[in-house]
């Protein structure tokens, strides 16, 4: 019996698990790094244990401290959600040498399927159709080359043992392969402590359709139907549903007894899912296999209506499954989408910081968010950007569909740069509501998805200035009122004042602002403007030193301009590269007085698990080099200077 749990995660999924084992009258234990101390995991859990450090590799990652943790807190048993140890087959290893169970696979099925070349040749044993590759043991750079030579440009590098777009690179030449090859292991050791890779064929415009399958220890196994998670940047899904659409009922099932099968070969026990590429033909192609629940998981969950952490937890500790493959529902249809803290108009690098506004939309028949944080809680450059997912159920795909829109229209998160209007716009897209869906959706409809960001006309800035001057925050905590504001307010005048404000890089300044017939509601956080005959009204908020209003379905913030500091802080930085988001500094590649050409990459930051380079603008001489290999930089910090070549 499991009468305590740890799990070995942090984030939604950690509190997602907790949430369950609650239900099932368990006792709940947490684990942290030194920055995680007053995460939404750690406050909800019944026990909290510090692992320290703030990288995954010193936190999160470290068995030893993990297995301490366990035993020091009487846990019987150690679920590790998704990503950091849930697919190492070492550590599944040393919880049964500890006596504890792992809640997941058994160590023997996870060296099967959980390394990518592994549970290839599996597959090619088995006689299941493959994508051309190679997943050998050489895993030098001429055997790389050699393959992908053999298999045809472009190719795609994928780290074994990973998951989740780290350590997963598109090549389209030999030229490219060398820096490609190193930047992926680079990722690949740094997420999964293991940069082992495998090279195959990159297809154009598949569908990505996985099969969710768990198996018991008495060897039973079933399918939970599956999901279409095609629409993806940068190789990782950021919407998901449930059932694929438009696939033959004969599809579905060969697709699920043929993942049935793969998984009872190898002794499987409990959740899992094999990952295929299904072409325009409808012939399908096995990809990988992740011996864990998926973050995708809560669509099986809608339009089956089971509990798959409830799952886990009783097939780990004996039970039998509780249904059949004939007794496994299917009802409506469901679509989840990844709220990421990152910035969509730039390659979407991810985004770290305060989370100074955070409104989830209200809860109702279909609607489900699983997130970790609150409002006030920091985005860490440490770990993955996700900030919560938003899950809608509906009887038909359109009204799932529908239903999530609406969803995200409600959703509020300001201080950290999103990609929510980026979900809007994908859900609204007609390609997407007529079930138009493969791996290319995102590029191809990029201009529509996309949009360059449009000049914030005169309208908005007499919109905002109205709004600072009616609903600006408080400054002084004793004095409210006008006599509290250093501006042109005088008594028995109309209502006008003078302000200059900043809003998305650009700033304006009014000399003054007419806010009469204007209102501004707290309650409903609502700014009322009349003008002659019309009446608009406008989503507002405060939060900290600044406003957000609602413009054009964007929260955009605005807050007071200083013009002398800018110019202060601009000949600061004048003729130097800055870092573009919180990192880790992986590797310098110049040095004071090198020459270089436009687009050379200057250095490697490493955020979020993954790489990304710093080019140089155009060509000239490096004058100063103020980061070195191993630090940690903030946003916005000074990296390299350059000048002018002589």
């Amino acid at each position: 019996m499991i009468n305590t749990l740890l799990i070995a995660n942090r984030g939604e999924i950690a509190c997602r698990i907790m949430r369950t084992a609650r239900e099932l009258g368990m006792t709940t234990v947490a684990v942290h790094s030194d920055i995680d101390r007053q995460a939404q995991h750690v406050l909800q859990a019944d026990l909290a244990i510090g692992l320290g450090g703030a990288k995954p590799a010193d936190s999160y990652l470290l068995m030893d401290r993990i297995l301490a943790a366990a035993h020091a807190s009487g846990a019987q048993a150690i679920h590790p959600g998704y990503g950091f140890l849930s697919e190492n087959a070492d550590f599944a290893r040393a919880c049964e040498a500890h006596g504890l169970i792992f809640v997941g696979p058994p160590a023997s099925a996870i060296d099967a399927m959980g390394s990518k070349s592994a549970a290839k040749s599996l597959m090619e044993q088995a006689n299941v159709p493959l994508v051309p590759g190679y997943h050998g043991e050489a895993q030098d750079l001429q055997a790389f080359l050699d393959a992908a030579a053999a298999i045809g440009y472009p190719v795609l590098l994928k780290a074994t043992a990973g998951g989740g777009g780290k350590g997963m690179k598109i090549v389209e030449s030999a030229a490219a392969m060398a820096e490609a090859f190193a930047s992926a292991q680079r990722e690949a050791q740094s997420a999964f402590g293991d940069a082992r890779m495998l090279v195959e064929k990159y297809l154009l415009q598949p569908r990505h359709v996985e099969v969710q399958v768990f198996c018991d220890q008495q060897g039973n196994g079933i399918y939970l139907h599956e999901r279409d998670c095609s629409i993806q940047r940068r190789h990782q899904k950021v919407v998901e549903e449930a059932p694929a659409p438009g696939l033959p009922i004969e599809l579905r099932r060969s697709m699920g007894a043929a993942a049935v099968k793969a998984v009872q070969a190898i002794g499987y026990v409990g959740a899992g899912t094999v990952e295929f590429l299904l072409d325009a033909r409808g012939e399908f192609f096995f990809m990988e296999m992740n011996t864990r629940l998926q973050v995708e998981h809560p669509v099986t969950e809608a339009i089956t209506g089971q509990d798959l952490v409830a799952w886990q937890l009783r097939i780990a500790q004996g039970e039998h499954l509780p249904l059949t493959q004939q007794q496994v529902p299917l009802r409506g249809h469901a679509i989840e989408v990844r709220l990421y803290a990152e910035d969509t108009d730039n390659d979407f690098l991810p985004a770290s910081g305060t989370l100074e506004l955070y409104r989830e939309p209200a809860g109702g028949t279909g609607r489900r968010v699983d997130s970790g944080v609150v409002e006030g809680d920091v985005v860490s450059p440490f770990y993955d950007p996700m900030i919560a997912k938003l899950i809608a159920w509906g009887e038909t795909r359109e009204e799932a569909r529908l239903s999530l829109l609406n969803m995200l229209r409600e959703t509020v998160v300001a201080g950290v740069q999103t990609n929510l209007s980026f979900l809007s716009r994908i859900l609204a897209h007609p390609a997407f509501a007529r079930a138009e869906v493969d791996t290319g959706f995102i590029p191809r409809h990029a201009e529509q998805l996309l949009p360059a960001a449009g000049p914030l006309d005169d309208r908005f800035w007499h919109t905002a200035a109205k709004a600072w001057l009616l609903a600006r925050p408080v400054r002084s905590t004793t004095t409210a009122g006008p006599w509290a504001e250093l501006n042109s307010w005088r008594a028995g005048l109309p209502a006008r004042s003078r302000v200059h404000l900043r809003c998305a890089d650009l700033d304006r300044s009014f000399a003054a602002v007419d806010v009469s017939g204007c209102s501004y509601d707290p309650a409903t956080r609502t700014l009322l403007l009349t003008d002659g005959q019309q009446r608009c009204r406008y989503p507002l908020l405060v939060g900290g030193q600044a406003l957000y209003l609602q413009w054009a379905n964007t929260w955009q913030r605005i807050e007071p301009f200083d013009p002398i500091a800018e110019v202060e802080h601009s000949q600061q930085h004048a003729g130097g590269l800055q870092a573009p988001m919180n990192g880790n500094v992986v590797r310098v590649m110049v040095e004071p007085g090198q020459q270089v050409e436009a687009g050379a990459v200057l250095l490697v930051l490493e955020a979020m698990k993954m790489e990304h380079s710093i080019r140089a603008a155009e060509a000239g001489r490096v004058k100063a080099v103020f980061c070195s290999e191993g630090e940690l930089i903030a946003e916005g910090a000074l990296l390299v200077e350059m000048e002018d070549a002589p």
